[in-house]
């Protein structure tokens, strides 16, 4: 009887109150999660997810890094450096065995391999029944809210070592509260992953920081730290390349802050660092001659040569049309845009605009003013790279994609805003506790009315079409042997949904000269027995791209098919389509031979 009543003493007024809130909280978050996945959860929308995502599916398979979504500027990377290395003349085996992936680092499709191979994941839409959601893409939802979770309580915990449980608490509430981090949950993108990466390297740098202080680890406890700090930052270069930049910030961190070992350990750090890294870059080497891929070819995409997704498509692009001016140019133009639409509202909350005030107050805790030191240089040096590196995905989608590098700063932002409304809120010398919390629970509710609105009707439609209909595209891919090369418009579609190997359609049709064109692939690396293009390609303006633009070739060819007397050119190998006349719901198919007689028989 004694102990029932300590435990029931325990619950109400000692640490058992700590795990109530805690539990309640959790069951309040999957509520949340279960509310949003209900009305607002949407397919995914982004190039990059399908890519990471098929990806993932050959390494859970047993194929190796390899990828079905071909760009043309790797294919042409990988045949020129083997061609040079290994002194081949016309052997193009490897699109035929399978593409090395030269586009995505390996941390985030590794990981959902393994979700692959732990979960029951149905790759095949059932005929015959209304479609809506994609289970595959459903399950990879649920694993990206899980991170969230983690991030959330990394960030309740982190805030409460460096203000206080009240502040904590109400940082937890606004992440939990964001509208865009939610959007990221089921966008199938690899954010939450950097964000929880980012938050472990938060933690090494106050932990390191606040032992400094108190003298009371051991130096190996010390190296130990800082060689996990380099290993945290090069898993995140392995999630994101752009992310491995942070790396200056920690050491510089190191070297400010952290005494006479400073040297020793920012050498451990980067050596950490290195080792992580240098493995992947080796590989990309041998494969294409470049350390990065083609993501290395990120800072010259978007510039006038190279506008919109033009480099990726072409085999051999020729860089010194490149002029001096052109990466400054791109540089100051995308600075300018985000100083006036990314920064005042980063992480999609006014919050930011605290974090900002706080700046002009010093803190009394060294902690935290060093910290915010390293989150100034940290906000700083990914502006300039986010600036450099955006290409076509930004312009694709706006805020949710790979190149937001500003979004993974947010739970620190959020953490000092909230730190900052504290401080503001003791200054008020409010009568009652009760409008204390009054006016708490309205901060809170501000900072969440983006979600808040997003909750209430009209509801979020679940698929992303067009240009995607998973059926349709399934359908098409199921027309195609395993082998058989598609070109399409919209290749990551076809290699996720459709499960064929597919390039990114060339910047012309016939282009002997250049060599960027469809005979190109078609005669010196793989036959292509199928062409899919969508609106992606066919809804361009008229004069200006279909007419008079470079790079809309397909979109000329299409409505050309379609509206001239000789149908399709003269010499072109694919003249048969499922459709009638080629076109049915801005879908376009080609193929060799009338694939889809056989495949009715064989499905009999």
């Amino acid at each position: 009887m004694i102990r029932l009543q300590e435990w029931i003493h325990k619950f109400e007024v000692g640490e058992g109150t700590r795990v109530v809130r805690m539990v309640l909280a959790l069951l309040a978050l999957v509520a949340l999660a279960a509310a949003y996945d209900l009305w607002e959860y949407r397919n995914f929308s982004t190039a990059e997810a399908m890519d990471a995502a098929q990806l993932a599916r050959h390494l859970s398979d047993g194929d190796g890094y390899t990828t079905s979504f071909v760009r043309p500027l790797s294919l042409g990377l990988v045949a020129r450096h083997q061609l040079q290395t290994r002194q081949r003349t016309n052997d193009f085996s490897f699109l035929k065995s399978g593409h090395p992936d030269l586009a995505n680092p390996p941390v985030y499709p590794v990981v959902l391999a393994g979700l692959m191979k732990a979960l029951p994941f149905d790759w095949e839409i059932s005929a015959g029944v209304v479609f809506s959601r994609y289970q595959p893409e459903v399950l990879i939802a649920f694993f990206n809210q899980a991170l969230y979770f983690a991030a959330i309580f990394l960030t309740f915990h982190l805030a409460a070592r460096l203000f206080d449980r009240a502040v904590a608490w109400i940082t937890a509430l606004v992440f939990a509260g964001s509208d865009l981090f939610w959007r990221f949950s089921v966008s199938g993108l690899s954010t939450l992953l950097l964000v929880v990466i980012f938050l472990g390297l938060i933690w090494c740098l106050v932990l390191m920081e606040q032992a400094a202080q108190e003298s009371k680890r051991s130096s190996a406890w010390f190296f130990l730290m800082a060689g996990l700090s380099g290993a945290l930052a090069g898993a995140g270069a392995l999630t994101r390349y752009s992310f491995g930049w942070l790396i200056v910030p920690a050491l510089v961190f190191f070297a400010a802050h952290l005494g006479p070992r400073r040297l020793a350990l920012c050498a451990v750090a980067l050596l950490a660092f290195a080792a992580v890294l240098l493995p992947w870059l080796v590989r990309n080497y041998e494969w294409s001659g470049t350390l990065l891929g083609t993501a290395g070819y990120a800072v010259v995409e978007d510039t006038p040569p190279f506008p919109a997704d033009r480099i990726e498509r072409s085999l051999k692009p020729n860089l010194g049309d490149v002029e001096l001016i052109d990466c400054p140019r791109k540089l100051v133009v995308n600075l300018g845009a985000m100083v006036q639409n990314e920064l005042p509202k980063l992480g999609g909350s006014w919050i930011t605009a605290f974090f900002l005030v706080g700046l002009l107050v010093p803190f009394i805790s060294k902690t935290l003013g060093r910290l915010r030191i390293f989150l100034l240089l940290s906000l700083a040096l990914l502006t300039v790279v986010q600036a450099m590196g955006r290409t076509h995905l930004s312009t694709d989608s706006a805020e949710i994609n790979s190149e937001n590098l500003l979004v993974l700063l947010a739970p620190m932002i959020f953490i000092y805003g909230t730190g900052m409304y504290s401080l503001f809120l003791d200054q008020l010398n409010l009568p009652m506790a009760q409008l204390r919390h009054l006016v708490t629970g309205i901060f809170v509710l501000l900072a969440c009315a983006p979600l808040i609105f997003t909750l209430l009707p009209p509801r979020e439609y679940p698929l992303a079409y067009p240009p995607y209909f998973p059926p349709w595209i399934q359908q098409f891919g199921r027309y195609m042997g395993e082998n058989e090369l598609v070109m399409s418009d919209m290749p990551w579609a076809m290699a996720w949904y459709g499960r064929r190997q597919s390039v990114w359609t060339t910047l012309n049709i016939e282009d002997r000269k250049r060599g960027d064109d469809f005979f190109t692939v078609n005669d010196t690396h793989k036959p292509i027995h199928a062409l899919y293009l969508t609106t992606l390609s066919m809804d361009a303006r008229f004069y200006s791209q279909m007419l008079r633009g470079q790079d809309w070739a397909w979109g000329k060819f299409v409505m050309d098919s379609l509206v001239t007397t000789n149908g399709l050119p003269a010499g072109f190998p694919l003249r048969h389509s499922p459709t009638g006349p080629f076109l049915s719901n801005g879908h376009f198919f080609l193929t060799d031979w009338p694939r889809w007689k056989g495949y009715s028989q064989r499905s009999r």
